[in-house]
């Protein structure tokens, strides 16, 4: 890291703190040259994501938009939607793909809310999978508790 005063080149780390939100650290350092101390921020590179929705067309990921649809599935249910969309965004992050499609994402939530509850499950996939009728929704629910 280049000294603000001097210009040389090298620093040491004197002190490395988390920032609030977690995503980037405070670092204290010394010149190696100069002896002056000053302050530098790193902070995590983030892949944007773009959703390839079902008709082709293309957006930015919108975790709000996610956690909206999550959180009216699991609605008076024991299920911390804001932990679930983080995971979610997590896991597209590590990918590290630039695009990705509505359908992966769609599959994401449904696989995360079975492990924890099959109620929102359900409430999810029948929005998600536009069921049509009751036959589709009983449907969902033989293949859930494992009849079909």
């Amino acid at each position: 890291m280049k000294c603000p005063s001097c210009g040389f080149a090298e620093s040491k780390v004197i002190d490395s703190r988390p920032v609030t939100e977690g995503n980037s650290i405070r670092r204290r350092r010394e010149c190696l040259a100069c002896q002056k101390r000053f302050t530098t921020f790193e902070v995590i590179e983030t892949v944007q994501i773009i959703v390839v929705k079902k008709n082709g067309g293309k957006e930015l990921f919108d975790k709000q938009k996610l956690l909206s649809g999550v959180l009216k599935a699991t609605e008076k249910r024991p299920v911390d939607a804001v932990i679930l969309v983080d995971e979610i965004e997590a896991e597209l992050q590590n990918t590290l793909r630039q695009e990705v499609s509505s359908t992966e994402i769609g599959e994401m939530v449904m696989h995360k809310l079975k492990e924890r509850d099959e109620v929102a499950y359900v409430r999810f996939a029948s929005v998600y999978r536009e069921f049509k009728d009751i036959d589709t929704f009983l449907k969902e629910l033989n293949v859930l508790k494992g009849n079909e």
